[in-house]
């Protein structure tokens, strides 16, 4: 689980191994995830099913995004997470676990933030396209991402 690399060789995730990955990101959460904060977690949430009781000790209340490896059945969520959904709206954002078609969100909604591609960026013309926002630990130095940036992302 630790042997993603990026293009240049380089491994996307600094941990030996998936328990001592999982002890630090969960150390990360709680440092900036608050007790009565709400979460939107963007999808794989857990693999093995194992994976699932460590969101007992993740602070906040949290709402997952399903994702492709959220396999399990709802009720193994439901018991760690407030909602689960499929993809939600907030504030003219979409949230889902893969990056959209922009055809999806043209007019009424600034853009998509989402998780999926742990490392990677959703590129237009060879540039970052700035219609997607991606949420992955990898991303954000394995820390949740305030939604205050998420929304910032789009006013560029």
């Amino acid at each position: 689980m630790c042997s993603f690399l990026r293009p240049d060789g380089e491994k996307v995730r600094p941990w030996s191994c998936a328990a001592e990955m999982d002890e630090a990101l969960i150390e990360r959460w709680n440092a900036v995830v608050g007790p009565s904060d709400k979460v939107y977690h963007l999808g794989d949430v857990a693999i093995p099913r194992s994976g699932l009781q460590a969101l007992t000790r993740l602070n906040g209340k949290k709402i997952l995004i399903r994702g492709n490896h959220d396999i399990y059945p709802l009720k193994d969520y439901a018991a760690h997470f407030k909602d689960v959904r499929g993809a939600f709206f907030l504030e003219g954002i979409m949230l889902t676990h893969i990056p959209i078609h922009p055809d999806h969100f043209r007019g009424s909604y600034k853009g998509n933030a989402h998780g999926h591609l742990h490392a990677s960026e959703t590129m237009l013309n060879g540039q970052p396209d700035r219609r997607y926002f991606n949420s992955c630990v990898e991303m954000h130095d394995f820390f949740p991402v305030p939604w205050e940036e998420v929304k910032a992302s789009f006013l560029q």
